[in-house]
């Protein structure tokens, strides 16, 4: 391998702020802020909003997004331009 053009491939801790999981992984993002793991080491923390701990998907749990409105809405709309006009 080329020297100096490959990024640092370390440990960092993923942060699921939605569900307060945390995971020890290695990748190659960077960060500024650090957090104190099980094994006493400091390791660069990512937050992340979901992960496969919260995502409805790997959770098997349906979020019910309230969608009634916005149908509702295009319906009145597709009724007016399909109505006949006068």
């Amino acid at each position: 391998m080329k020297k100096d053009i490959h990024p640092e491939y370390r440990e960092v801790v993923f942060w699921d702020l939605s569900s307060d999981f945390k995971f020890l992984t290695r990748s190659t993002m960077k960060s500024k802020e650090t957090i104190k793991w099980e094994d006493g080491k400091e390791y660069p923390v990512i937050k992340v909003e979901i992960s496969s701990h919260s995502h409805p998907f790997f959770t098997g749990k349906k979020v019910f997004v309230d969608t009634a409105g916005r149908v509702d809405k295009f319906n009145q709309r597709l009724a007016k331009k399909q109505s006949p006009k006068k």
